[in-house]
């Protein structure tokens, strides 16, 4: 069984992610974000990514304020889900050659879930996974191991289980559900690959199934 991360992991959403978080900003007159900069905004949750563009672009807002222009994001978002965003390349080849060899696989990720299950299916991937599980499925999102030890209960399978992502939010998740797991070195990355204490760290989805086919065999 694996988990996969989705944004940084499966898919490169930052060229939808970045215009609406400029059009959330816009709303209060704060400047824009730059695209290669808003690359290092992505992680942990919707949330946390408007709250590091707000504390970029002039400090935080006061709750209320705050939540008019999250939803302003989330709106915009939403509208243009997939208009750039595309899964790396290898990726869906991976996908289809770890269901060939019977793996059941799962979605893990902070992004709210009802926006995941949007862009999962706008990009004809959702039926690849047994299940979605988004950062307000469970009470307690990544790093807390929740939603992986719920990926696990859903897919029913025996089994060993390995968590797939681009960040130490993935990485702490596994660690703290007692799983081993595997970082891309070219998602939306909160510090070095080698440094967030992953099993594995792999530059290219096409060294993904060869490299776990090695560690289930450690």
């Amino acid at each position: 069984m694996l988990g996969f991360d989705l944004d940084g992991t499966l898919v490169d959403s930052n060229a939808d992610l970045a215009p609406a978080i400029n059009h959330a900003l816009a709303s209060i007159a704060r400047p824009a974000i730059a695209p290669d900069a808003t690359r290092q905004l992505i992680g942990g949750g919707s949330r946390l990514m408007l709250e590091r563009a707000l504390k970029l672009t002039g400090g935080m807002l006061e709750p209320e304020a705050f939540e008019p222009v999250f939803d302003a994001m989330i709106a915009h978002y939403a509208a243009h889900i997939a208009d750039h965003t595309l899964p790396y390349p290898g990726c869906l080849a991976a996908l289809d050659e770890l269901a060939g060899h019977g793996v059941a696989l799962a979605v893990v990720t902070n992004k709210p879930a009802w926006l995941a299950e949007r862009l999962l299916e706008q990009l004809d991937m959702t039926s690849r996974f047994a299940c979605v599980l988004g950062g307000d499925s469970l009470p307690r999102k990544k790093p807390e191991p929740d939603q992986i030890h719920e990926a696990i209960r859903l897919m029913d399978r025996a089994g060993r289980f390995a968590m797939v992502g681009d960040s130490s939010y993935d990485v702490r998740a596994a660690k703290n559900a007692g799983v081993p797991c595997a970082v891309f070195s070219f998602g939306y990355r909160d510090m070095e690959p080698a440094e967030m204490g992953a099993e594995l760290v792999l530059d290219h989805w096409d060294e993904l199934v060869p490299a776990l086919a090695g560690l289930g065999e450690a």
